[in-house]
């Protein structure tokens, strides 16, 4: 560690000119139902970071119900963090519970359940590419991408009165 009158003197140098901004959100889970966009019943997510240059997102998944809540295909790894509640994959013997950290190889196809006595589930998701939601036996039903994310928060956002370009603060 410098002890010297240099050590808490900020970097001196301009950014890059092009350097996008960085994201800060201080109240990540917030209690501001506005903020959460509604994905399904009793599902929604809280937008933290939707980069349309690489095609990825990141946010909270806040579900407030029991059972299946999709069954999903990944060709890029997902990395979560579970900050409330417990969920599980049927195809894995391993449950994600709060405090815990979860790495999904790209290629993995799952069914997400959250157990009948959990009130509510929070986790951090950061995924990358595609969701490809499909039935058991991978004929897909529907995706998500950062794009379908995207406008479902400029839809929601102008429904609640934040406007749509409320999204913009997290898209890079």
């Amino acid at each position: 560690m410098k002890n010297d009158d240099t050590a808490r003197m900020p970097y001196q140098l301009p950014f890059p000119t092009d350097a996008q901004e960085e994201i800060v959100i201080p109240n990540a889970v917030s209690e501001d139902e506005r903020l959460w966009v509604p994905q399904a019943e009793n599902v929604w997510f809280r937008p933290l970071c939707l980069n349309r240059s690489q095609g990825y997102w990141m946010n909270l998944l806040k579900v407030r119900k029991a059972g299946v809540l999709s069954r999903h295909r990944h060709p890029q790894p997902v990395h979560g963090f579970v900050l409330k509640g417990r969920w599980h994959y049927l195809e894995h013997d391993w449950v994600a519970e709060e405090g815990g950290y979860v790495y999904e190889p790209p290629g993995e196809t799952h069914t997400l359940v959250v157990p009948d006595d959990v009130e509510e589930m929070i986790t951090y998701f950061q995924v990358n590419g595609v969701m490809c939601y499909v039935d058991p036996w991978g004929k897909v039903q529907g995706y998500e991408d950062v794009f379908t994310k995207i406008d479902l928060c400029r839809k929601h956002f102008a429904e609640v009165g934040l406007g749509e370009n409320y999204v913009e603060q997290f898209i890079r």
